[in-house]
């Protein structure tokens, strides 16, 4: 792990290993990147492991350009490295 997000770029942040295509979904092997927990909180409130396959958001470059992600990393660059904010799950990921 480092200690820059690769999804948003803030730094020095703590992070964690996410998992482009999703362990449940044969991703164990697979790339993997670093991102911080804002980051890797707002893609698992977002998308269900279903979503990130059917929605091709399996790469660094998709997640970024999704319209329900990009507002949020343009939101979180512009906070200082240490703001981790409150992530409430969506409707659709509660409900599946």
């Amino acid at each position: 792990m480092n200690d820059r997000c690769e999804l948003c770029g803030r730094e020095p942040v703590k992070t964690t290993v996410h998992h482009l295509t999703p362990k449940q979904m044969g991703g164990s092997f697979m790339p993997t990147a670093d991102l911080c927990i804002a980051c890797h909180k707002q893609i698992h409130s977002l998308f269900t492991n279903r979503d990130i396959m059917t929605l091709g958001l399996t790469t660094l470059q998709a997640l970024r350009e999704h319209e329900r992600m990009a507002p949020f990393i343009r939101w979180i660059r512009k906070q200082p490295a240490t703001t981790i904010p409150r992530i409430r799950k969506s409707n659709h990921v509660r409900n599946s």
